[in-house]
């Protein structure tokens, strides 16, 4: 591939300042079954390149789906054209400083190849959990999925880049539906879509599976009879699996420069942080430290390099609640003067890249999740996210949840249904008031973050402990 990509760039017939390949290739199938009968069984190829120019301190970008010399050539003169047309109205004049030269390759860590368990093989393993869910006649629907991805991706420029990554990834879901007469309530392993992860097959062979799954279908009988969620303000302590909600919302789009800048307010909305925040709002409490970090060993958006080639370094977003940098690429960072991270990133060889999350993380402190609960003499412990609202600055936000438990005098007491809570991002960050440790600390991930026009869907990471919050609004009620 790199003597292909290589030849092209040398044979483009272009005055261009700089000039980029991001070539991509990937295979990804998806298989469901519902009520242990199979419902999908897809499997695609996709492959193509996007074409980056700088002209005159303007890029431009084209896409071809061909990576035949001819098709690139055609596809490196419509970039040309495009960013010297743009380039007469430039909002900030980029050079190779935000296309630095960069060699190195990143390989997502496995046990076992995507094609250890043929499709019928992944097909059995799904009706066995289906039928596993159904652990009552309650139970009127079981669902079950495994999706798989395949890409490598290969950047070359003519400042002599060479990137090359290949990533693999996974990801389940299943849940059941119970029902008692006009009472219905669904339970799910760890909320819609969130068991996303890089590596191979073994992700498919959990050492619990098959206990979890009975839990989920146990779980789901039990809330039909379960208590409403009180209305009151009292002490909410978040499960690692609704806090990779409640940091994606409430930390990382809020955070996301292009949108601090007004790129996104058309489509994805705004933000409540200002430039001028950086490095001096007090964002949440001293507890509070979150993390961009894409090295993490198997968590969902982990990569070496971004889109555009800028290393993937671990970095402080807030620190000891203090706002230190946004998700910002190289582009964003030159134009707004505030110290960003490698988060330039693209959802396909068709998209250019724009400002992501990667891998956002809440730190581990201390705090085992036995002794959390036994120090709290009054609140709710929830898991699960089932929905969510938030306004377009990311500032006014409520969340409901599949599964809750009252805490009373230290203890995990009765089972809660349709239990939701709602607050503004900085009052509850600051009302962060423990932090669990390592021991309970568990990351998630998802492939649908939605942004940009045309929209680009993308993989984020989330990491967390169990949290506790204090003197939050809770309440009942289906949403």
């Amino acid at each position: 591939m790199w003597s292909e990509l290589k030849k092209a760039i040398a044979s483009f017939d272009i005055p261009a300042d700089w000039i980029g390949i991001r070539a991509v290739k990937e295979t990804s199938t998806t298989r469901s079954v519902r009520d242990g009968l199979p419902q999908v069984n897809g499997k695609s190829f996709t492959v193509g390149a996007m074409l980056e120019v700088l002209v005159n301190g303007c890029l431009g970008y084209a896409a071809t789906n061909s990576l035949e010399l001819s098709y690139l050539q055609d596809a490196a003169q419509t970039a040309y054209k495009q960013a010297l047309a743009a380039s007469e109205w430039w909002i900030h004049p980029f050079g190779e400083s935000e296309r630095p030269k960069v060699v190195g390759e990143y390989k997502s860590p496995y046990l076992e190849p995507l094609d250890a368990l043929s499709p019928g093989e992944i097909n059995d393993l799904l009706v066995r959990i289906c039928q596993t869910l159904k652990v009552d006649d309650k139970i009127v629907q079981t669902i079950a999925s495994a999706s798989t991805i395949e890409r490598e991706s290969w950047f070359t420029s003519s400042n002599g880049s060479e990137v090359y990554q290949k990533i693999l990834s996974i990801g389940t879901h299943y849940g059941a539906t119970a029902q008692d007469g006009a009472v219905v309530q669904q339970r799910s392993n760890n909320g819609s879509q969130a068991n996303c992860y890089q590596g191979g097959l073994e992700l498919l062979k959990q050492e619990n599976l098959w206990h979890r799954v009975r839990q989920i279908g146990e779980q789901a009988v039990e809330l039909l009879t379960a208590e409403e969620c009180p209305t009151t303000r009292t002490n909410l302590v978040l499960a690692p699996d609704q806090m990779m909600l409640q940091i994606h919302e409430s930390v990382g789009h809020p955070l996301e420069i292009d949108r601090i800048l007004g790129d996104e307010r058309n489509y994805a909305g705004g933000s409540f942080v200002n430039k001028s925040d950086f490095g001096n709002l007090v964002y949440g409490s001293p507890l509070m430290n979150i993390t961009f970090d894409p090295t993490v060993p198997g968590e969902f958006a982990s990569y070496g390099f971004d889109d555009t080639g800028a290393v993937a370094t671990k970095e402080y977003l807030v620190k000891e609640g203090v706002l230190q940098r946004g998700l910002g690429s190289l582009e964003s960072q030159a134009r707004a003067g505030v110290p960003g991270v490698a988060c330039a990133r693209a959802s396909s060889w068709n998209r250019p890249a724009i400002d992501r999350m990667a891998n956002l993380n809440l730190e581990p402190l201390n705090g085992s999740f036995e002794d959390i609960i036994a120090g709290i003499e009054h609140g709710v412990y929830m898991e699960s996210n089932r929905s969510w609202s938030i306004d377009d600055r990311r500032y006014k936000f409520q969340f409901g949840c599949e599964y809750a438990k009252l805490i009373e005098n230290g203890k995990l007491t009765k089972t809660l249904r349709n239990p939701n809570y709602r607050a503004t991002t900085p009052e509850f960050w600051h009302s962060l008031i423990q932090v669990g440790d390592a021991t309970n600390w568990q990351m998630y991930g998802t492939p649908y973050c939605g942004k940009g026009e045309p929209n680009q869907a993308i993989w984020v990471g989330h990491g967390s402990p169990v949290c506790v919050f204090a003197n939050v609004e809770v309440f009942g009620g289906g949403t």
